[in-house]
């Protein structure tokens, strides 16, 4: 059998479980996909109908101290800080829930008020797989 583009099946389900919602965030059609992998949450946000700057976040234990959180831009806007604040909040907000697990995170967004990164964020968290 020949491997190819068309081996894929076309009902076939996404191998990790994920939620997927769509909705208006101050008039911009905004996607959402959250995925739960082995050791990490992926999410994915989008206006612009592709992904945009992606982070990465984990917390950070340490026995001498409390623990931290690291995020940083892997690709993209290296000068959003409201960027660098929801990835914060979401990483500090899964940490908080138990897991261990890491975060990405990839924000392509027309809207970076701060309005729009509140509501991305409570979006999110409402609809959590941690």
């Amino acid at each position: 059998m020949e491997m190819g583009m068309n081996s894929v099946q076309p009902n076939a389900q996404f191998p990790v479980p994920h939620k997927s919602l769509s909705l208006d965030i101050n008039g911009n059609k905004t996607d959402i996909v959250i995925s739960k992998y082995e050791d990490n949450f992926m999410v994915m946000v989008t206006q612009i109908g592709c992904m945009g700057t992606i982070l990465a976040a984990r917390k950070d234990e340490s026995v001498f101290s409390d623990p931290t959180y690291n995020v940083s831009v892997l690709f993209g806007k290296r000068d959003e800080p409201l960027l660098l604040a929801c990835a914060r909040q979401l990483i500090e907000h899964i940490s908080g829930s138990g897991s261990a697990r890491s975060l990405m995170i990839s924000l392509g967004l027309k809207d970076h008020s701060q309005a729009t990164m509140k509501y991305i964020v409570s979006t999110i968290i409402e609809n959590r797989l941690w």
